[in-house]
């Protein structure tokens, strides 16, 4: 089975698996008369294949107990899939770089602060939606469309978190 420590969420070491969504550390400027601020662009929507349309959604979803252990990480190679807490929840991520197999040296595990989000790259692997201390509620921005965008690698793997 691999052991993981999950590791502070950062942009830098998010950075080969997607983007951080974070306003705290983005640029913005101002609209609707000066009191909005608009933090543009925070991540890119990938959408591939024919008929691809992008989803908005809402997920819920229940706590999990540490240590998180996970027998599959999955992908989505037809698009990308953005996370974004709603209410300040935290939540694990697992992740490994695109491709048909998974090295196992190459799987990191991070852990967010409440109030960031992620954009997973599409074909990037990465655990199932894993909120941390109570119901999660996320906006969820992913491809809908013809073709199967949906698959799954076996991997045992136990990620702790500090």
């Amino acid at each position: 089975m691999l052991e993981l420590k999950a590791e502070p969420l950062t942009p830098e070491a998010f950075a080969p698996f997607g983007d951080v969504i974070d306003t705290r550390t983005a640029d913005y400027f101002h609209i609707n008369a000066g009191r909005t601020r608009r933090y543009h662009d925070l991540a890119k929507v990938e959408t591939l294949g024919e008929q691809a349309r992008t989803l908005i959604s809402i997920f819920v979803s229940e706590p999990i107990e540490l240590p998180l252990e996970l027998d599959f990480l999955e992908r989505h190679p037809q698009g990308s899939q953005v996370f974004m807490p709603l209410h300040g929840e935290r939540f694990v991520i697992v992740v490994a770089p695109p491709g048909e197999t998974i090295d196992p040296d190459e799987v990191r595990a991070f852990v967010t602060d409440g109030r960031q989000g992620v954009s997973y790259r599409a074909g990037t692997w990465h655990a199932i939606q894993s909120v941390l201390e109570r119901q999660g509620e996320f906006l969820v921005v992913d491809r809908g469309g013809e073709g199967n965008n949906c698959d799954e690698y076996p991997l045992a793997l136990r990620v702790t978190v500090d």
